[in-house]
């Protein structure tokens, strides 16, 4: 192994893995499902909860809470309500749902939630539980509403002070609720809902059949700010500032005089982690790169190129590819995929901190939606997250997490009050993973190598067509079939290529981006001509849900 540096030093070091004895590694120190360390403490700030109850926009209103500058958590409806109160919310917002109220199995909260004096905002699903827990009546009235809906203002109210008797708004229901329970005053209304908006403003209890976090709800935000502000008292205390000191602090809580690795990809997530936790220890803190063979055309040197020679930061590189394309020999599940992989990460780790003096810590920059995803509570598992549900049960280093409550945007933010360079901070995301879960199969060499190139070229033709920014993510996909074409006036048997684009605001909801027709015709015929092994090319334009953004 290579010689640890003199405090102070900087510089990259190359490490071949070959070299490192797994064997002499002391496991067990630390359960994975310990993933509060490290983390920003969102107790200093006032705290809305959203209570999920299968919401397609639940992370949607969240965000929504965060954009007014108040820190939000999304919880599950099975949540008991001593837990929730354990967490000091100013205020609770009852998200939609797909069920009917009346569902065998329909998701329902405790209660006792509409008596603990913590003001509620019900949502379409989460007005019709209120109405219907509280004495009042939902029906199925033959005429769901469905997009934009002209809105009727009844009566005065805290959330709708100032808007006109005309608005529109978003909604998306069946049922709805026809008679409002005692001591509630009806405050708005549509023609398919009686009942649009209610509010025992003494109680503090609000519902409303729309979706003020939809973008097509005209005052929809100013709804959300007066809950929070009005209603609950919040303080708008979540800006990026804030934010900043608090990880800062938070690191350096949990580190003290340890050291800490920090895995670094080059993407803005470990970009912007490893810029926050430099911040909090300075030369305590020393970045591994681990060259996985799955990385994007140019990735290593674009590493190399950011983090050693412009920010002067302590690097380790780590060759690794052989490990593995072992790891992944034979496995086809993309689920043991994602496990092989961050476990190996994880043992890559710890192998280059038994080399350094004092390592007790490891850095990542797990995101919010990463730990969503990867299934919380109740929440489902769409998939595991190498960093979050792809870490093995037994691990040698503490992690350290200062971005695992921050949304996508608020990294972004994050980064750039930091001073990260727009390159890295813009920087389209790139899964964990790599490669390896855009193959739809058995991952190997000649694959991975088919994709990398076919990969870079939607990337290269997507920036000369100055969408680079506007998308989310563009990318290519390599299911492992083959299929029958005619290249010059020959018989070919080869692999096709998907191109897969999207926007999105924050990766938990995508759309299928829709790319100029001289666009595909170019990546089409760049990557039959320029990439052997492949001839077809298909777009993907499948939204998420149903789909998600990466095929794995």
């Amino acid at each position: 192994m290579a010689t640890p540096p003199r405090p102070g030093e900087t510089g990259t070091r190359h490490l071949d893995t070959g070299q490192l004895d797994s064997g002499q590694l002391d496991s067990g120190q630390l359960d994975s499902g310990q993933l509060d360390s490290g983390q920003l403490d969102s107790g200093q700030f006032d705290t809305v909860l959203v209570v999920d109850f299968g919401a397609q926009y639940a992370q949607l209103i969240a965000r929504r809470i965060r954009e007014a500058h108040v820190y939000s958590e999304i919880v599950p409806f099975s949540m008991p309500v001593e837990e929730m109160l354990e967490r000091r919310p100013k205020g609770i917002v009852l998200s939609g749902g797909p069920k009917s109220v009346y569902a065998e199995r329909a998701p329902r909260p405790d209660p006792a939630l509409f008596g603990t004096g913590v003001p509620v905002l019900g949502i379409c699903y989460g007005a019709q539980l209120l109405a219907m827990e509280l004495g009042g009546e939902v029906a199925r009235t033959g005429g769901g509403e469905y997009g934009r809906t002209p809105l009727s203002i009844l009566a005065p109210s805290r959330l709708t002070a100032g808007w006109s008797e005309r608005s529109e708004v978003w909604m998306s229901h069946g049922d709805s609720i026809v008679a409002a329970p005692p001591g509630f005053t009806v405050t708005a209304s549509t023609q398919g809902a009686p009942v649009a908006g209610l509010e025992d403003a003494a109680r503090g209890l609000f519902g409303v059949q729309f979706h003020p976090e939809v973008a097509h709800t005209l005052r929809g935000q100013d709804l959300v700010k007066r809950f929070l502000y009005d209603a609950c008292g919040c303080r708008p205390t979540w800006t990026h500032t804030s934010v900043i000191e608090a990880a800062v602090a938070a690191v350096r809580r949990q580190v003290g005089d340890g050291r800490v690795l920090c895995a670094l990809s080059g993407g803005v997530d470990s970009a912007v982690a490893a810029a926050l936790v430099r911040k909090a220890v300075g030369e305590q803190l020393t970045c591994v790169f681990v060259d996985t063979g799955l990385m994007r055309a140019g990735e290593a040197a674009q590493v190399e190129q950011t983090f050693r020679r412009q920010f002067g930061i302590d690097l380790v590189h780590v060759e690794a590819a052989d490990r593995f394309f072992s790891a992944l020999e034979g496995v086809l599940d993309p689920e043991l995929k994602r496990k092989r992989i961050g476990e190996l990460f994880i043992r890559l780790f710890e192998e280059v901190a038994s080399g350094l003096s004092g390592v007790t810590h490891l850095a990542q920059g797990t995101l919010y939606p990463d730990v969503i995803e990867s299934g919380t509570g109740d929440a489902a598992t769409i998939k595991s997250h190498h960093n979050v549900g792809g870490l093995p049960e037994e691990m040698d280093l503490d992690l350290v997490e200062p971005l695992r409550l921050l949304f996508k945007d608020e990294v972004r933010a994050v980064g750039e009050e930091l001073g990260l360079p727009e390159e890295i901070v813009w920087r389209q995301p790139f899964p964990g993973p790599g490669l390896a879960v855009r193959i739809v199969g058995e991952v190997t060499r000649e694959r991975v190598d088919i994709l990398r190139t076919a990969d870079a070229i939607v990337l290269d033709e997507v920036r000369r067509a100055g969408l680079d920014r506007e998308l989310w993510q563009a990318f290519a996909v390599l299911p492992a079939v083959r299929s029958v074409g005619v290249m010059g006036d020959e018989r070919t048997y080869a692999y096709p290529i998907v191109v897969r684009a999207v926007t999105s605001e924050d990766a938990m909801t995508a759309d299928w981006a829709r790319l100029p027709y001289d666009l595909l015709e170019r990546l089409s015929a760049r990557i039959i001509g320029e990439v052997p092994g492949v001839n077809r090319v298909a777009y993907d334009v499948t939204s998420k849900p149903p789909g998600t953004i990466e095929w794995e």
